[in-house]
């Protein structure tokens, strides 16, 4: 047995996580073809969910305010950049950990996706609405603003109702990112078992 080898297997597991992962990807094509969908493409559905969001919480924003210019121009990036965040946030902290074996935790993984659900799929798009239709009304004179010092009691009181409306879709990403964590998670352990077999439980302490 090689120097390296023996290195490897000095931990608790008997493999470095650099080995892990590298195994786990060698066999993905292994895994069912439904499985290989959900984790390539799982992200990409819950950041969809967050771009729709994203296109809501601006049209509630947008009757608030009495914003009926530029509609594309506040539309488009209140869809991409909900899209992308949510997308790239769940690839950080779910997907990645799984395929590089550091996450072996059923519950960690649904708690994860319901954290990037319900923060970068609804929290953000909201957050993100409201300083663009803010400066749209500001620059097209489509609602009276108030004085600096009375600003934030303003913005409370607009987005209390959009933040009542929104309440359905933060409890939907909250379930669908609980959802995909959970069939990442399943996935994963497939992998795991295809990858190590019976000894594929070690690697989850």
């Amino acid at each position: 047995m090689s120097e390296n080898t023996q290195k490897e297997r000095a931990s608790g597991n008997g493999l470095s996580r650099a080995v892990i992962a590298e195994m786990l990807a060698k066999n993905f094509e292994k895994l069912p073809d439904l499985d290989q969908k959900l984790l390539k493409y799982g992200p990409m559905y819950l950041g969809g969910n967050g771009g729709l969001a994203g296109l809501i919480s601006n049209s509630l924003y947008r009757r608030a305010l009495n914003v009926t210019q530029a509609p594309i121009a506040s539309s488009l990036p209140m869809a991409v950049l909900p899209f992308l965040t949510t997308a790239a946030l769940y690839n950080a902290v779910v997907s990645a950990p799984l395929m590089s074996g550091d996450l072996n935790c059923p519950t960690c993984a649904l708690i994860r996706g319901a954290l990037v659900g319900v923060v970068g799929g609804g929290v953000y798009p909201i957050l993100l609405a409201l300083p663009v239709n803010v400066g749209l009304a500001t620059r097209y004179n489509t609602t009276p603003l108030p004085e600096k010092g009375n600003l934030l009691r303003y913005w409370m009181d607009v987005s209390r109702p959009v933040l009542r409306k929104m309440r359905a879709v933060l409890l939907l990403q909250i379930f669908f990112g609980t959802y995909l964590g959970s069939k990442h998670f399943e996935s994963y352990t497939k992998l795991a078992q295809i990858t190590f077999g019976a000894g594929g439980e070690d690697i989850k302490d």
